[in-house]
């Protein structure tokens, strides 16, 4: 029992270190930070829309690849080792985003490797899953690692707010300079963001490497044989969907709303700042609060998971968020949801608070939930390749909310209609998981 969990904790960690990737860098930190570096919210959307696209596009191509050979060899650690380099060494580039002095392909190269890296090492971290616990406990199982996780990038947040991340007048959170001597003039309290990430990632991934053990096919392949014969399966199980109607609905549903929810959380932050006129200070401060909510609903939505089944948290989730989505819509230093308000009014920034509130609290219990369905849509012996399929179908359009988001924003030259295409993404998953069998199962 003690080996057990070990191991299941061991797997919570992989959660904890690789959140701030998504929590300082992707969304709260170093997106409303290129703003700064552009000049501009809507150059800064449009910027972030194609690279983040880009890095997808890359993801959904490779990803089921990934996972079928992953699958013959039994080597999941070794692809998480080798993918965590490309997590660590493209965080470490971020340091160069130097104001007035910066090259705009490479930061958003280094974003993109360091992106790629986390992705792929989730593929085969969340193939661990079916092996952590029983049917009834996975969904328990995963909602305790999204907690944890959301728990971890919680605690960076504070730390990079509190002693690194400097506003307009150079002082953190708490009225300091940066730590270690950082120069605020030149932003390298908010650019050390990239080094304290690949710190925190390769500190805390030592649990995960001293207790997480592969559990390797009774026939391990080597790896050319694998690579060489992973293709034609590949094809195999793609020609093989249609008649497993049940699982072909639920990647494509997911395919739609994780892409609107990764939206939501890749502009988050670059709305904020360009719509409400938002420091990064204050952008962090909102994600603090979002991290909360989304540490507290993924642990209780996992406990949902567990009583109800993961599809109708998913359907909740997805109705919640396409409903804040479009609340969000209309808050802006202007108005809040058709109300004017004065220039100095808090009333916008209050109810953005609330919004972030109710994303993090839907989004936290979605993805916990999505995780836990997969595993019972997924054939247990293709478990790695379900999980790259997973991947593909949260890729493969992974580039239309960031690219529609872009293209809308720059066509509009606003903000707020930019978000417009994510309610139409979560309509479409919606809609898609009528097919979807709560248990899974070729359709009868």
């Amino acid at each position: 029992m003690a080996r057990a969990n070990r191991r299941i904790w061991g797997w919570y960690f992989f959660d904890w270190a690789s959140q701030p990737y998504n929590t300082l860098l992707l969304t709260f930190i170093f997106a409303p930070y290129m703003k700064e570096l552009l000049g501009s919210g809507t150059a800064a959307q449009t910027v972030w829309g194609y690279g983040v696209g880009a890095a997808g596009l890359i993801i959904a191509l490779c990803a089921p690849l990934l996972g079928a050979v992953a699958d013959k060899t039994g080597g999941r650690i070794g692809f998480i080792a080798l993918f965590s380099v490309f997590y660590v060494a493209g965080a470490l580039g971020l340091w160069w985003a130097i104001p007035g002095d910066f090259n705009l392909w490479f930061v958003m190269a280094a974003f993109a490797l360091g992106l790629i890296g986390m992705e792929f090492a989730t593929i085969f971290t969340n193939a661990m899953l079916p092996g952590l616990g029983s049917r009834k406990e996975i969904g328990r199982i995963s909602g305790s690692g999204w907690g944890f996780g959301y728990l971890g990038g919680m605690v960076a947040l504070i730390v990079m707010v509190t002693l690194f991340a400097e506003n307009a007048s150079g002082r953190t959170l708490i009225g300091i300079a940066p730590v270690l001597g950082l120069d605020p003039a030149l932003r390298e309290g908010t650019r050390a963001v990239g080094p304290f990430t690949a710190l925190w990632y390769a500190v805390f991934m030592i649990p995960f490497f001293l207790f997480v053990r592969d559990v390797r096919p009774a026939v391990p392949v080597p790896v050319g044989t694998a690579l060489r014969g992973a293709w034609p399966e590949l094809k195999s199980t793609l020609a093989g969907l249609p008649a497993n109607r049940s699982l072909l609905a639920y990647l494509l549903s997911s395919m739609f709303y994780r892409d609107a929810l990764n939206g939501i959380y890749v502009f988050g932050g670059l709305y904020a700042a360009g719509v409400l006129g938002w420091s990064i200070i204050d952008v962090a401060i909102f994600g603090i609060l979002g991290t909360i909510t989304g540490a507290t609903f993924a642990w209780a939505g996992g406990k949902a998971d567990d009583r109800f089944g993961p599809k109708p948290v998913i359907v909740l989730c997805v109705i919640a968020l396409a409903l804040v989505t479009l609340g969000v819509i209309y808050i802006s230093r202007d108005a809040v949801f058709g109300m004017p308000v004065m220039a100095e009014s808090r009333l916008p920034d209050i109810a953005f608070y609330v919004m972030g509130g109710l994303i993090g609290a839907a989004g936290g219990a979605l993805q916990s939930a999505s995780r836990t369905m997969m595993v019972r849509q997924s054939d247990p012996e293709k478990i790695t390749e379900s999980f790259g399929l997973y991947a593909l179908a949260g890729k493969a359009t992974s580039f239309i909310a960031p690219l529609s988001i872009g293209v809308v924003t720059q066509i509009t030259g606003s903000q707020q209609a930019g978000i417009v295409p994510l309610i139409g993404l979560f309509g479409l998953g919606l809609v898609l998981l009528v097919w979807v069998k709560p248990n899974g199962g070729p359709a009868q």
